[in-house]
């Protein structure tokens, strides 16, 4: 027989009056209810909490050593208690999740705003890092969920597409080019390309891509950074190609963007978590936040 939680309040309201009637008042049970959790609790233990007469109560030895164990255990399930029903309310929370730059940097701050906005006690940690890491740390655990392109061969994930986003060529705001109405890879292709460094994932879609359509990408400048590959063409030193929900990302870099065609490279971006893993609570509700608040540019 294991000690319940009723007991252990019911050993702590007798321990504190010494009184069967007071604690039974200060419960709201009856005395002969009471006495059977008491019994119980003495049962379980094996042996006395209390030296009990028609006059008198007190705390037999191992009673007065029970006492303050009692308080702590009782401390922490109320604690514990409180805590879950805080995390199962959304008042208070943590959720870790690992995005692509491109998608960290354009949508997933309005996400955050109008989340913080419905559920301001729960922190979230955010690890932008390139796609395959965003993947890699969704395998292991790392994170509870991530936000990347749709893999291709992942047996172990779960994906919920958020939308299908395209490819826009990224050209100088003093370009010809900024004036067309839409450009072709071959326009494009001619002048010096610059764009993220392997193993970024946009670097390795677009290679495969254009080979697939009979072109090649040969690349004049390469970076780690987003930012630096608009600033980049913004100065004036070539083109590039990003995916549509940078194209604000760009403006302000001072670049300008505008539909590709011939081919139409697009990728479906989504959120990953383990098939084998429930999200918790807070988790939910952001994968829940971000479907209803991502907002695909038209490109």
């Amino acid at each position: 027989m294991k000690m319940t939680i009723k007991q252990l309040r019911a050993f702590l309201a007798v321990a504190h009056t010494l009184s069967f009637a007071q604690a039974s008042e200060r419960l709201a049970i009856s005395q002969p209810a009471l006495s059977l959790a008491i019994s119980g609790l003495e049962e379980a233990l094996g042996g006395p909490l209390f030296m009990r007469t028609t006059r008198h109560v007190s705390l037999t030895p191992e009673g007065e050593i029970f006492f303050p164990m009692a308080r702590r255990l009782l401390a922490d399930w109320e604690n514990a208690e409180e805590a879950m029903h805080l995390r199962f309310t959304m008042q208070l929370g943590k959720v870790s999740i690992a995005a692509m730059p491109s998608f960290a940097g354009n949508l997933l701050p309005a996400v955050l705003k109008a989340f913080r906005q419905r559920y301001p006690g729960v922190n979230i940690a955010v690890h932008d890092v390139i796609n395959e890491t965003v993947l890699e740390m969704v395998q292991e655990g790392r994170v509870e969920m991530g936000v990347a392109f749709e893999p291709e061969l992942a047996d172990a994930l779960h994906f919920t597409p958020l939308g299908s986003d395209r490819f826009v060529a990224v050209v100088p705001a003093d370009s010809p080019l900024a004036e067309k109405p839409q450009l072709s890879w071959r326009e494009l292709l001619h002048l010096d390309f610059i764009t993220l460094q392997r193993p970024s994932a946009v670097r390795l879609l677009l290679e495969q891509s254009l080979a697939q359509a009979g072109r090649r990408l040969d690349v004049a400048y390469e970076s780690h950074q987003l930012v630096t590959v608009g600033k980049m063409v913004a100065s004036g030193l070539g083109v590039s190609a990003v995916l549509a929900f940078c194209i604000q990302q760009m403006r302000e870099l001072g670049a300008v963007c505008v539909p590709l065609v011939s081919p139409q490279i697009e990728r479906r971006v989504g959120i990953l978590r383990l098939k084998q893993h429930q999200l918790s609570h807070a988790a939910a509700a952001l994968a829940q936040t971000m479907s209803d608040e991502c907002r695909w540019p038209d490109s």
